[in-house]
């Protein structure tokens, strides 16, 4: 049985890959399985309180997820002035000599989701209503900022329909003209203590595991600006 919430970006969605720097990488296209998962724990911390989430820890991490992406996403393609701090102390009279920030530059990615996207969760029957709750009070993904409206209120369904991408079993056949992407997840062995980034302990090596997902997107448009994906239906 799988629990179904359907979402429409209200702003603009940015998620980089857990591999990429600070200073370059490009926007994933959909939220990765790790992403909503810490959007389920947050939700749980703001509504229940920390103790009722960290009982909550291991079926949230355990979760099997599958995403419904959005029909079309524009991705804008940009250089912006960033702020980041000094690795070495600066040279006396540069224009940054006086601050504890250097001036620089950062490749960023910003996607306009066009439509409803969704995300599927299977799950049990012991905290199902629980799980529905916390869906129903997720109001961003990725970034913050990246805010989602949640358009219909989760439901049940047996089989997962075939628009969805299935995250832990993936396809052997796709199509050609899919977009590859490397979508990270909790691994088994990740703490409530790691994923709660007050408690002053750092994930650790194999915490997130990465799997290579193939999204059924084509890129159908493209300029120096912008890039212009359409979902393509196997």
């Amino acid at each position: 049985m799988w629990l179904i919430a359907e979402y429409e970006a209200v702003t603009l969605f940015s998620l980089k890959p857990s591999t990429a720097t600070s200073s370059g990488g490009k926007t994933l296209l959909v939220p990765t399985p790790y992403a909503l998962k810490m959007a389920l724990l947050d939700s749980a911390c703001r509504t229940l309180g920390v103790k009722q989430a960290e009982s909550l820890w291991k079926e949230i991490r355990d979760l099997h997820v599958a995403i419904r992406p959005a029909p079309k996403v524009v991705v804008t393609n940009l250089f912006q002035r960033i702020l980041k701090p000094f690795k070495n102390p600066p040279k006396e009279g540069t224009p940054d000599s006086f601050g504890t920030f250097q001036r620089t530059i950062g490749y960023r990615e910003y996607a306009q989701l066009i439509g409803t996207m969704a995300v599927a969760l299977e799950a049990g029957t012991t905290n199902r209503e629980v799980l529905r709750d916390l869906l129903l009070n997720i109001n961003y993904f990725g970034k913050r900022g990246g805010f989602m409206q949640l358009v219909k209120i989760p439901y049940d369904i047996e089989e997962l329909p075939n628009q969805f991408v299935d995250t832990v079993n993936l396809r052997t056949s796709f199509s050609l003209y899919g977009t590859l992407q490397v979508l990270d997840d909790c691994a088994p062995e990740l703490t409530f203590e790691r994923a709660n980034i007050y408690s002053g302990k750092k994930l650790k090596d194999g915490d997130r595991m990465r799997r290579n997902v193939i999204l059924p997107y084509r890129m159908t448009s493209t300029s120096k600006s912008f890039s212009l994906y359409e979902y393509v239906a196997e």
